[in-house]
């Protein structure tokens, strides 16, 4: 939203910083006994009106407080949020213990996920790292009933990707095979993007084909072929907006998940390496994560090998705090295979 006062400003991130620590809806009365705001509680009621008015607040009962909607969260991290750092104390222990740890990467993405989840108070996730980008070698479709398609992605390595597609009109096995070849022939060796630039000169069909094939090497470009380490899954049960509710255990099932974890890695982290990309309440595009957040970075050597890390938690999360765990985990596992490998 454009246009907050000051105050309201203000305002919401106090609401924030609440809620964050109790749990409980935020009320005028609170807000001016714990700040001496110099206004009155009317004043603060108005200005609370009009941010849940404008959808960054909500409240559950008329005469009740009250508690930050998705939209106040984003508005909170993209605009309020001033960007914080760990406790010295803090980071020198993470280092030491980064230090101790043996010259080994599958060290490193264990402790990494330990760390996370202690210094965050969430689960955490952490890929490890892979050392080129996806490379397509070969494409199958085969017919299976009336419009609906099963294609199959081979990527250099042996990696296998399929999905089901339901094409716009039927296409005979004969012709979807003639389609594969030559989409084969003509990006065989070339990375996701090198594919998408083979685009123009394909029939519709062919097209479109071509860029699912490059979202699903973006995709695997996002998320290492490797394992991926968790550590902290308790930690998000404990959150009492979890604690009779199914939400939580069906977004920490989807950790589980290669596919879902390469869509949304793939759409919300940026390329750069240590850049925090923050996911709150699925940002419109993932129901799992409706009542969640993700903050991820990406860490390693540039052009030599990167992967991922991140925490997940309730929207009610610490995010200065998580942010700032995230920034240095991430920075010190890139330090670490600069020296290691890269340098």
């Amino acid at each position: 939203m454009e246009g907050l006062t000051d105050r309201q400003e203000t305002i919401l991130a106090l609401i924030i910083h609440e809620f964050v620590e109790s749990g409980e809806a935020i009320g005028s009365k609170t807000l001016l006994e714990r700040y001496g705001l110099s206004v009155s509680t009317a004043t603060i009621r108005n200005e609370m009106s009009a941010l849940t008015h404008a959808g960054l607040l909500r409240q559950l009962h008329t005469s009740g407080g009250r508690t930050p909607t998705e939209d106040g969260y984003r508005y909170f991290v993209r605009r309020l949020l001033t960007e914080t750092d760990l406790p010295s104390d803090e980071k020198r222990l993470i280092s030491h213990q980064f230090y101790q740890a043996r010259a080994d990467v599958d060290e490193w993405v264990r402790l990494a996920a330990s760390v996370l989840a202690q210094h965050s108070r969430a689960a955490s996730l952490v890929t490890t790292p892979h050392t080129a980008r996806a490379v397509f070698k070969h494409l199958e479709l085969i017919s299976t009933q009336g419009r609906q398609v099963l294609m199959v992605i081979v990527l250099q390595g042996g990696d296998v990707r399929q999905q089901m597609l339901t094409l716009a009109e039927v296409f005979d096995q004969e012709h979807l095979s003639q389609t594969a070849e030559h989409i084969t022939a003509g990006c065989g060796g070339r990375d996701a993007e090198g594919v998408s630039g083979q685009a123009p000169s394909f029939s519709d069909l062919g097209r479109e084909l071509i860029r699912l094939i490059a979202d699903v090497m973006s995709r695997a470009d996002a998320v290492s072929s490797g394992e991926i380490y968790h550590d902290g899954l308790a930690n998000v049960l404990t959150h009492p907006e979890f604690a009779q509710s199914d939400s939580a255990r069906q977004a920490l099932r989807l950790l589980e998940e290669r596919s879902f974890l390469e869509e949304v890695m793939a759409k919300a982290l940026s390329p750069g390496i240590g850049s925090v990309q923050v996911v709150i309440g699925g940002e419109g595009a993932w129901e799992e994560l409706r009542d969640c957040s993700m903050v991820l970075a990406r860490y390693g050597a540039a052009g030599f090998a990167t992967g991922a890390l991140g925490v997940l938690g309730p929207t009610r999360m610490a995010y200065g705090r998580t942010i700032s765990a995230v920034r240095y985990v991430a920075g010190l596992m890139s330090d670490l295979m600069v020296e290691a490998y890269a340098g």
